[in-house]
C-alpha cells in the first residue's frame, strides 16, 4: 500500500482499498474534502461544494459494505461532474447567471452510472458559459486558474475538471467534449482522458428544454478524466454502461480483436501551413521514440487531410450554432462571451440548407477515408495543441491571435470531433514551463488500444503531477 496521502492515490488503488477494508470510505472522502478545501479556493475548479453530502453518501458506502451488500467498481471512490450534465436536485447553469435556477429533474445517464458503480460526488465543476470557450471563466461562478500557473489558462471547457484532478481534488473527473474540451484541459493541466467514439457513452439531460442539433450529438462525447490511465480506463468502463434514454448508445464491447502485432502506429505528418512550437515537436518526436522502444512499428506518415476535417467541423458546428442556437445565447450571454461567440463565427462559413446537407455527406466520405487509413494504422500519434498553453482570456485577444488559436493551435484536437473518433490525450512533457499532452487518435469504438498506447507513453514519462504535487511541499 502506498504512503502517500490518500488524496493522491488513484481510482483503481482507492476502489481496491475500500473494498479489502484496509481504508473505509468515509476516510478517502474526508481526506478528499480536506484536499478540496486546502487546494480549491486558489482554484476555484469546484463551484457547488457537495462535500457535506458526499460524507453523509461515504458513511452508507460503509454500511452497505458492512452488511454484505455487492460493491460496485468505484465503490466509495470521490469524483466530480461538470456543471452542465444533470445531477438531481442540483443546478445545470452551463456557466449562465440565468440558468442559476436550472435544477435538474434527475440524473443524466453518466450521473446514474457513476452512483450505481458506487461512487461518491464530491462537487460540481466550472466550465465557460454554454461551455463554448478555450477558457473556463464566466460571470456567475467566475475564472478556473490552472493549478502548474496562474498565467495560464486550465483550458476549457472541461477546465474545472482539468483544474482539479490536477490538484488532488476527487479521483476521477467528468467532462465533456464537442470540439476539444476534454482533451485541451487533459493537457493544460498534465492529465490524462479519453474522448470515446461517438455513441459510446450515452448523453441526456432531463433538464434539457430541446434536443441538440443533429451534427452537435454526433460530435459531442462524455469521458473521464484522470491523473493516470488506468483510471480513465475504469472511469470509461463505468460511464459506458447502457441508458435506454440516449438512442445513439451503442453496445459495444470496449475490448476490440487482438491487431496484428507489432502494432504500426501512424507519427501525423503536419500541414505545411501548421506552425508548431520546436519544443512541442521536440516531445512528439521523443514520445515516438518511447513507443519505437516500446515495441510498436512507428513511422511519420501522411494522414487524411486534417485541415479539410477542421474545416468541415467548424462550419457545421457554427452552422448549427448561428441557426438554432446563438438567439438564445446572445439573450443571456455576458459581453465577453458574445466576442468568444463571434471570434468563432467570424471565421466560418455559416451554410445554407442545400450547404449543410453536403457537408453532412462530405462528412461520411472523409470518414470512410480515415476508417481505411486507421485498418493500416491502428493509432495516430499528432499533438494536442501545437503551440504553448496560451494564457487565459487569450480567445479575447485581437482577432488575430484568437484566429491562432482556434484555426492552427488546436486544429488536431477539434478536427477529430466531426469524426466520431476516439481520442486519448496523455502527458509528454514540458513546453515553456507548461504541460503538453500527445493525442492517440484510433477507430470506431478501439478506445482500447488508444489507451494502450497512451499507457505506453506514460510508462516513460510518469506522472506528471508528482512534480506539481512536490513543489507544494
Amino acid at each position: 500500500m502506498t504512503k502517500a496521502p490518500i488524496w493522491q492515490w488513484s481510482a483503481v488503488e482507492t476502489a481496491e482499498a475500500v473494498r479489502a477494508k484496509r481504508v473505509s470510505a468515509l476516510e478517502v472522502m474526508s481526506a478528499h474534502v480536506d484536499r478540496l478545501r486546502d487546494a480549491n479556493p486558489a482554484l476555484n475548479a469546484v463551484v457547488v461544494d457537495l462535500s457535506d453530502a458526499a460524507l453523509k453518501a461515504a458513511e452508507l458506502a460503509d454500511k452497505a459494505q458492512a452488511s454484505g451488500a455487492a460493491l460496485g467498481s468505484l465503490h466509495g471512490v470521490p469524483v466530480t461532474i461538470k456543471i452542465n450534465i444533470d445531477v438531481q436536485g442540483q443546478a445545470n447553469s452551463n456557466g449562465v447567471p440565468a440558468f442559476k435556477d436550472n435544477i435538474a429533474p434527475g440524473d443524466s445517464p453518466v450521473t446514474a452510472n457513476l452512483k450505481a458503480a458506487g461512487a461518491v460526488i464530491l462537487g460540481l465543476t466550472n466550465t465557460p458559459e454554454f461551455s463554448l470557450r478555450w477558457h473556463t471563466d464566466n460571470p456567475l461562478h467566475g475564472q478556473t486558474f490552472n493549478p502548474w500557473d496562474r498565467a495560464i489558462t486550465p483550458g476549457g471547457s472541461s477546465g474545472g475538471a482539468g483544474a482539479s484532478i490536477a490538484a488532488g481534488i476527487g479521483c476521477i473527473a467528468h467532462g465533456n467534449d464537442i470540439g476539444g474540451s476534454l482533451r485541451w484541459p487533459a493537457s493544460c493541466n498534465g492529465i490524462c482522458t479519453i474522448k470515446p467514439t461517438q455513441g459510446r457513452i450515452a448523453a441526456f439531460n432531463p433538464s434539457a428544454p430541446a434536443e441538440r442539433p443533429l451534427l452537435a450529438q454526433f460530435m459531442s462525447a462524455q469521458g473521464p478524466l484522470a491523473r493516470e490511465i488506468a483510471d480513465v480506463r475504469l472511469g470509461l468502463e463505468v460511464m459506458a454502461r447502457r441508458d435506454a434514454r440516449d438512442p445513439w448508445w451503442v453496445p459495444a464491447p470496449l475490448r476490440g480483436p487482438e491487431p496484428a502485432r507489432p502494432m504500426r502506429v501512424a507519427v501525423a505528418r503536419l500541414p505545411a501551413d501548421l506552425e508548431i512550437d520546436p519544443d512541442i515537436k521536440s516531445l512528439i518526436d521523443r514520445a515516438a521514440g518511447y513507443l519505437s522502444d516500446a515495441g510498436y512499428a512507428v513511422s511519420e506518415v501522411e494522414t487524411p487531410d486534417i485541415t479539410q476535417t477542421w474545416r468541415l467541423w467548424r462550419d457545421i458546428l457554427s452552422t448549427e450554432i448561428a441557426t438554432l442556437q446563438a438567439p438564445a445565447m446572445r439573450a443571456a450571454g455576458s459581453a465577453n462571451f458574445m466576442r468568444a461567440l463571434d471570434g468563432v463565427l467570424d471565421q466560418a462559413t455559416i451554410l445554407d440548407g442545400p450547404g449543410y446537407m453536403n457537408a453532412i455527406a462530405l462528412r461520411t466520405r472523409i470518414l470512410r477515408e480515415w476508417l481505411l487509413f486507421l485498418e493500416d494504422w491502428p493509432v495516430v500519434l499528432a499533438p494536442a495543441a501545437v503551440q504553448p498553453t496560451p494564457a487565459p482570456d487569450a480567445d479575447l485577444g485581437d482577432p488575430a491571435a484568437a484566429q491562432q488559436i482556434f484555426s492552427n493551435d488546436l486544429r488536431y484536437i477539434s478536427a477529430i470531433n466531426v469524426l466520431g473518433l476516439p481520442a486519448a490525450v496523455t502527458p509528454i512533457g514540458m513546453a515553456r514551463g507548461a504541460p503538453v499532452g500527445a493525442q492517440l487518435i484510433g477507430s470506431r469504438y478501439r478506445e482500447d488500444l488508444c489507451l494502450e498506447v497512451a499507457a505506453a507513453i506514460e510508462a516513460r514519462v510518469g506522472l506528471m503531477v508528482k512534480t506539481l504535487w512536490s513543489r507544494d511541499r
